[in-house]
């Protein structure tokens, strides 16, 4: 069993970012006599009360009953509770497992507690499901934490339950031995919470740490909440835990080490909203926006600020959409035309497509990836079966898609690249 507090500590104090933080190994690591994690994706994290386990959230469809496993494997305790840190699948699709476990042993159902908002969540995945499908093979390069039921594909499994204890900012709940503060706040959700466990000095923190820069820019999901993110992590920062754990990555230990972590990584954020902001007031378009808001560097090279899930300029995009609707500054774009009529225009203007697909490729060898998309998606509009623009596009986007850290952009260009080489390769 790996010692998770000795990694993070390492990785933190002296800035080692070639070890893996976001493991997924289901395996169970003891953080003390009655408080464990199983590190899956996401993490669940056991407290022994006295009364039966509490935990925090329940792992994806795919991975819930490995989770279940794995805490049998540390005690046989009843579930008392299931926390929903947010109402992601990847946190709450393992809810069915935790619930028929208890409930072929004759035993209680859990109780499932979460923020009033998740049962709205749940609302629009229902009426979302294709589109958060098509989502997740653009993001994901597959149908990760999906259940396949009745014949067809489900974002969320029908196993996993809307909570039935809510609440809307903060609520004290007690179970045998332990105290819990629960508290919302918006941040990469707007139904999160995290949680505080005052006699302990512990915090149960959901999604707002990650291990990576922070998830606040996805372009595929709805908005997310950099400023009120920041705050919590701040309040968090102020609060003397002991013990941080995260739904993914490592926990960490030592009331000055989390304080010092959390702090920099609401900088980061901060940063990016000021600075959007500042530009905006100054009547600023997006366009110009988009490349000049940036982040140290220096910063982004920490082991816990890595863009490699999301990214600052995906930032900047949520926070003009959050305070700014999406009007871009571009008046031609308020009412455009359609892609395909636009690029049909421009390849006549071009000679062909022959000129724009001989440029695209000339841009991507000199690594000027952002114009060379632009030409060859002009190419394919104008002629979407043309098979040599494909081939190209197909090639530029697999190019770019190693060029890329966020999962964010490696996913849609990854996608898009399959997309043409299947066209290009058809008969």
């Amino acid at each position: 069993m790996p010692d998770l507090l000795a990694l993070s500590t390492r990785i933190i104090d002296e800035g080692i970012s070639d070890i893996p933080v976001n493991r997924v190994t289901q395996e169970l690591s003891v953080l003390a006599e009655d408080l464990a994690v199983v590190e899956s994706f996401s993490h669940v994290v056991a407290f022994d009360s006295g009364d039966g386990l509490v935990l925090f959230d329940t792992s994806g469809a795919r991975t819930g009953q490995a989770v279940v496993d794995a805490l049998r494997s540390w005690s046989d305790e009843r579930f008392h509770s299931l926390l929903y840190t947010h109402g992601h699948v990847d946190h709450v699709g393992g809810a069915g497992a935790f619930v028929a476990h208890e409930t072929k042993r004759g035993r209680a159902r859990p109780r499932i507690v979460g923020h009033e908002n998740v049962a709205a969540r749940f609302a629009r995945y229902r009426a979302t499901n294709g589109y958060n499908l098509a989502i997740n093979r653009r993001q994901f390069g597959g149908l990760a934490n999906l259940q396949i039921l009745d014949g067809g594909a489900r974002f969320l499994p029908k196993q996993s339950p809307a909570p039935e204890l809510t609440f809307r900012d903060r609520m004290r709940m007690r179970v045998g031995d332990l105290d819990f503060e629960l508290r919302h706040a918006r941040g990469e959700t707007d139904d999160h919470l995290w949680a505080w466990l005052p006699d302990r000095k512990i915090i149960c923190a959901g999604d707002f740490f990650i291990w990576n820069f922070p998830n606040a820019g996805n372009p595929q999901k709805v908005q997310r909440y950099p400023v009120e993110w920041a705050e919590a992590m701040r309040t968090m920062a102020g609060m003397g835990a002991e013990l941080f754990i995260p739904a993914h990555g490592l926990p960490i230990e030592g009331a000055d080490r989390i304080a010092r972590v959390l702090s920099e990584v609401a900088g980061a954020l901060e940063s990016v909203v000021e600075r959007t902001l500042a530009l905006m007031n100054e009547g600023v378009a997006l366009d110009r926006i988009l490349h000049e808001v940036k982040v140290d560097p220096e910063l982004l090279a920490k082991p816990y600020l890595r863009p490699l899930y999301d990214e600052p300029e995906f930032v900047v995009r949520n926070v003009w959409r959050l305070y700014g609707g999406w009007y871009d500054g571009n008046p031609a774009r308020l009412k455009p035309a359609p892609d395909a009529a636009l690029a049909r225009e421009l390849c006549a203007l071009a000679g062909g497509l022959a000129p724009l697909i001989d440029r695209a490729n000339e841009l991507a060898d000199a690594g000027e990836f952002r114009l060379a998309c632009h030409l060859i998606e002009t190419a394919v509009q104008a002629e979407p079966e043309h098979k040599a623009a494909h081939a190209a596009r197909a090639d530029i986007y697999k190019r770019r898609r190693k060029s890329e850290s966020s999962l964010m952009a490696m996913g849609i260009y990854g996608h898009a690249a399959r997309e043409s080489a299947a066209i290009a390769d058809g008969d």
